[in-house]
This record gives structure tokens, C-alpha cells and sequence, in this order.
């Protein structure tokens, strides 16, 4: 019976004046992501945002592809009544709950809703004729106006739309309308879930990957671009620059003291990785990071990392612990694939006693070793970089 649903929006709707652009950009995200799965048809109209399916659509898959879409807060399966008749609405929202309750004997009421001021009843009247109509049809029935069991909605526009059911969506706010960031992306689990957090406040997303040929295999390069195309179901199509990083990594690992490796190999991706930000007009930096984590995510490391950064450098995970961080990944499907025994290239040159507290000034000292190879490795790893889109 279902042939629509009615997206709901919590956030969008405290945006005053320009509540528009973001209904429209969750119209045009809604629309994107199912025009995956079919032939969709998706209408805004009078603070409403409608989806009409197509005959040969899956219930299930339509749901599935609309928990995807954040901005939306509440997913409604309706069925449509084609009358703005009384006794054809009334006998329509009849056969709605005799289908879709076994056992009518549960508490309800009735919320109604006119598109159109000039239809003959008010929305109190329709309320209180179609609770009458129910109960005298349902004899087991009750009213509960304040604490219903069920509670039948009743929206007559062109024609007439029923429902009772709210599947959660993802809330948060549609993809694009906060901008862009550059998202430094590895293998690991934590940053497809930074991804994925940043994406749910409307930060539309590209991604930097740095790979270490031959000390990383083609895999740990496919294994990224797989979870790229998991996250891209919720952030939509990601452009993936992938950065040959070898020649970097040993340079460094040949001149820097062993103990600052991991914090001068990430200032250089944090810098590579503003690059292609600035080039892709990206407002800020994304990383997994978390304070504590490990020895690169102390606050003293995070100072040395950023000072290299001229744009600003978000980290949504900043405050979460490993389990919290594992828990989103495994409802994203990304745990998975980030847990396959292919190694990215920072754990290829990790030290084996890294420094936890560095003092910027003697990691800008230890760069000064690099000075006079640096900057042509640095321009032909982002001369060669391989762009892959995904998604």
C-alpha cells in the first residue's frame, strides 16, 4: 500500500529565513541518493518534503537508501488516498488501520493537516469526525490525546496522505550546505567515522590518502578506496587524491631523529593535504584524531602538527575513546574493512619510541635537515598523485 513517504527535518526548521535553501538541499540530496536504486520522484512543497515511489520499488531498500540522507530526521511510509472525498478518506484511513494493525485495540488519536484553507472542514473537525468514524468502526479502540499508542496522520492536499509510523533518519544537516573540508584518509578506523561525522553537519567531503609503495601493498590502497566508497553512501561522491608518499617518508626516516618520525612525517601530509584543500576551494582539514590516543595525539603533538596549517584543522573525535569510536564504525560497515591486515605507511615507519611531548621549536629544527631535498620530493608526490573518484 505504500506508494510515498514524508521525509521529516528537525534541525532545518530553526533556520528562519533561509530554511529554503536547506529544504532544498535536502530535496536534491534525497533525490540523489535514490536515484541509485530507481526512478524517484521527490517534491517540496509548503514545508513538506514528499517522496513518490515508483511501482516496482523495494520498501526496504528505499528505507535503507533514505537513513543515508542526513538532514533527515523522521522517515514516514504513506499511503496515498486519491480523493479529497469525505467518505473515500475516511473509508481509506479505515482500511489503513485494518491493514496495518492485526489488533485494533490500542489507545490513538487523530492529527490532521489541510494544504488548502478553503477545504469545507477545519483541521480540529476533520480531528474529531475521523475519531468518531474510527471508533465506531473499531469498537475497541480508545482515544488518548495526550499519550497515544498510535498517533494517524491525516495530510489532505491534492490528495489525501496517511500515516502512523516514524522510522529515525540520521538528522544532522544536508551535505553541502556547510561547506567543503579535505579529509586526511588512512586505513585505519578512526578517520572513515571523522568522515562520516563531519559529512552529518553538511560538510561535503574529498579525501587525501598517502601510500607507500613498495612498503604498502596495492590492497592497503584498495582497502582505502573501499572504505571511501562506504562513507560516500553518506557523504556523496568523494574525489579520492591518492599520494605516492615513499620518497618522503624516507627521506625522513634517513636524516630526523627517530623519535620525532611520526610528527615531521605528519606535518608534511598536513601540508600535501592542504594543498589539494586550497586547490578544491576546501574551507578546513579533517583528521581522526583523538587526544590520547596514541603518542602523535597528545595536545603537545596536535600544537607541532597544526602549526604547519594555514586553514583549520576539525577533528569530530576529539573527545571519544576507542569503543565509542569502534561503535560507529561497525554501524557504518566500515569496521570491517578498516580491521583487514593491510598496513598504511604510517605504521610501516613508526619509531619505536616516538616522542609524546614535542617542543615545536626542535621539530622545526630537525625539518632544517630535509631542507635540501624536500621541497622538489614534496612537489613531484603532488605532481604525480592519482585522483580517483568514488562514489
Amino acid at each position: 500500500m505504500y506508494r510515498a513517504f514524508l521525509i521529516k527535518y528537525a534541525e532545518i526548521g530553526l533556520k528562519g529565513k533561509n530554511r529554503y535553501i536547506f529544504e532544498n538541499a535536502l530535496r536534491d540530496r534525497v533525490q540523489a541518493a535514490l536515484d541509485r536504486i530507481g526512478r524517484y520522484h521527490v517534491v517540496r512543497e509548503q514545508g513538506r518534503i514528499f517522496v513518490e515511489c515508483p511501482e516496482d520499488s523495494d520498501y526496504d531498500e528505499t528505507v535503507e537508501a533514505l537513513q543515508k540522507v542526513f538532514g533527515v530526521s523522521g522517515i514516514c511510509p504513506v499511503v496515498v488516498i486519491d480523493s479529497m472525498e469525505w467518505d473515500d478518506i475516511t473509508g481509506g484511513v479505515g482500511a489503513y488501520v485494518e491493514e496495518f494493525y492485526e489488533e485494533q485495540n490500542f489507545t490513538f488519536k487523530v492529527e490532521a493537516k489541510r494544504a488548502s484553507k478553503q477545504y469545507p472542514m477545519t483541521s480540529p473537525e476533520i480531528c474529531a469526525e475521523m475519531g468518531a468514524y474510527l471508533l465506531g468502526r473499531f469498537p475497541a479502540l480508545r482515544v488518548d490525546v495526550h499519550h497515544p499508542e498510535v498517533s494517524i496522520h491525516v495530510e489532505l492536499r491534492t490528495k489525501t496522505y496517511v500515516y502512523s509510523k516514524t522510522i529515525p533518519g540520521p538528522c544532522g544537516m544536508p551535505v553541502g550546505t556547510g561547506g567543503k573540508a579535505m579529509l586526511l584518509l588512512s586505513g585505519g578506523i578512526d578517520s572513515p567515522v571523522a568522515g562520516y561525522m563531519i559529512a552529518k553537519r553538511g560538510v561535503a567531503v574529498e579525501a587525501t590518502y598517502f601510500h607507500a609503495p613498495p612498503y604498502t601493498s596495492e590492497r592497503a590502497k584498495q582497502k582505502v578506496v573501499d572504505l571511501a566508497r562506504i562513507i560516500s553512501d553518506y557523504t556523496g561522491p568523494i574525489r579520492l587524491h591518492v599520494v605516492n608518499f615513499t620518497d618522503i617518508q624516507l627521506s625522513i626516516y634517513e636524516n630526523c631523529p627517530h623519535e620525532e618520525l611520526t610528527i615531521i612525517m605528519r606535518r608534511y601530509m598536513m601540508r600535501i593535504a592542504e594543498h589539494f584543500a586550497k586547490k578544491s576551494d576546501c574551507l578546513a582539514l579533517v583528521t581522526g584524531e583523538s587526544i590520547g590516543q596514541v603518542a602523535s595525539q597528545t595536545l603537545q603533538s596536535l600544537l607541532a602538527t597544526n602549526a604547519v596549517c594555514g586553514l583549520p584543522v576539525f577533528r569530530p573525535l576529539i573527545g571519544f575513546d576507542k569503543q565509542e569510536i569502534v561503535t560507529i564504525a561497525k554501524k557504518l560497515k566500515t569496521f570491517e574493512t578498516s580491521i583487514e591486515p593491510y598496513e598504511d605507511c604510517c605504521t610501516i615507519f613508526v619509531a619505536k619510541h616516538p616522542v609524546t611531548k614535542p617542543v615545536l621549536a626542535d621539530i622545526e629544527k630537525s625539518e632544517q635537515l630535509l631542507a635540501e631535498k624536500i621541497d622538489g620530493l614534496m612537489e613531484t608526490a603532488i605532481q604525480t598523485a592519482e585522483l580517483i573518484r568514488v562514489g
